[in-house]
């Protein structure tokens, strides 16, 4: 029921071959996802998220800036400040150890969540479709 952000294989950052100079989850002066504090079975203490939400901002060498959303409503559970210190790891292993946030949806709406999601197959017809539209 846990939803593990992570960047997609079609993001310019894995593309392209992008070097990866810094990760900020400073969002506003007044709001840093690194100080989200979750204690206890019901998660009291995260922060709610909508899908519009930014998680982060990923700044590359050649000076473009990407900020990653949420793309879900729920609870920050943790982020990865792993990825703060070694941020090579975000395109070295995206899906697994440079993952970028973890968050937990209401119960009620996981089910419509995870109906809602492609299968691979499906998201690679729609990767093939947008190269082909762009070319």
């Amino acid at each position: 029921r846990i939803c593990v952000i992570t960047l997609a294989e079609a993001h310019p950052l894995l593309q392209s071959g992008k070097t990866i100079k810094s990760i900020n989850y400073q969002i506003s002066a007044n709001c840093s996802r690194l100080q989200n504090k979750v204690s206890g079975k019901s998660k009291r203490g995260a922060q709610f998220l909508t899908e519009l939400a930014p998680l982060c901002r990923i700044s590359s060498s050649d000076g473009d800036e990407y900020t990653i959303y949420s793309c879900i409503r729920g609870r920050l559970i943790e982020v990865n400040e792993n990825i703060l210190s070694n941020p090579a790891i975000l395109q070295e292993k995206p899906s697994t150890e440079g993952y970028i946030a973890v968050v937990l949806p209401k119960f009620e709406e996981s089910k419509s969540i995870t109906q809602g999601l492609l299968t691979q197959k499906e998201y690679e017809e729609v990767l093939l479709k947008r190269l082909n539209s762009s070319s």
